[in-house]
């Protein structure tokens, strides 16, 4: 049982599969609990693979080490299911979601940098506008502006 679940709280996990050599693929999803009466079935909430993961491994890493998690070496094929507290999960969903459709590696590495320097409140507020809000793009834009203009 994880401790969201115990608490009460949303419940979270991070699913992890190896599609090839260095080829990782992460993603986090929202699982039925007790806090979310509403939620039928687990919500994806954002995944990260490819390159644009590698880009950032090392934010990622930090994260999870934090966590107390280990992103154990899997064969090709292998998938892996793991808890993954609220904290963690804000973060991370946040990272995914708006670095998944970025190219630039500067921006990118930008947005990263500005994403492990937010609050847990803050990021909470930026993922809830992205999965709620009618035109998430136009919210997940405006944080990228906001990053960047923050970097420079």
């Amino acid at each position: 049982m994880t401790a969201a679940i115990a608490s009460g709280g949303p419940a979270y996990e991070l699913r992890n599969r190896q599609r090839g050599p260095s080829d990782l693929l992460l993603e986090v999803w929202q699982v039925p609990s007790t806090a979310t009466p509403e939620l039928k079935k687990p919500r994806r909430i954002a995944g990260l693979g490819g390159h644009k993961l590698l880009l950032v491994e090392g934010s990622v890493l930090r994260r999870l080490k934090a966590g107390r998690m280990s992103l154990a070496k899997l064969r090709k094929g292998e998938s892996r299911r793991d808890p993954l507290s609220e904290e963690l999960a804000l973060a991370m969903g946040l990272l995914f979601k708006l670095l998944a459709p970025m190219r630039n590696v500067a921006a990118i590495d930008t947005c990263a940098r500005g994403i492990d320097a937010m609050a847990r409140e803050e990021a909470a507020y930026w993922l809830g506008m992205a999965m709620h809000r009618k035109k998430p793009r136009r919210v997940l834009a405006a944080l990228r502006l906001l990053l960047s203009a923050n970097q420079s």
